[in-house]
């Protein structure tokens, strides 16, 4: 049986759901696409987006590799954190397949 990897578009709610309690009904207004630390202002800071890193870990199961991963990058949109999910969970689906 091969498990089933979430779209972006089933992902990114989801994200949604993982970032609220941290970021606040702020997080509504703000589109998949857009930048984080500007449609958040002050409320997206450093510690704000480890906050965040860790929240998307725990919601999703997965572990960001703060060497290996683009995390600034990855982290800085709903859009590309959801992405970024789905990558880790594609990999991991792959590597379950073949052990």
């Amino acid at each position: 049986m091969t498990a089933t990897v979430p779209t972006i578009e089933e992902l990114t709610p989801r994200v949604r759901a993982a970032l609220t309690p941290l970021l606040g009904d702020a997080l509504d207004s703000a589109a998949d696409d857009a930048e984080l630390a500007q449609a958040l202002g002050d409320r997206y800071d450093s510690l704000t987006a480890l906050e965040c890193v860790t929240a998307v870990e725990t919601a999703f199961g997965v572990e960001v590799d703060f060497v290996a991963h683009d995390v600034r990058y990855g982290f800085a949109t709903v859009g590309r954190i959801a992405a970024f999910v789905r990558d880790l969970l594609e990999d991991r689906t792959a590597l379950d397949a073949v052990s």
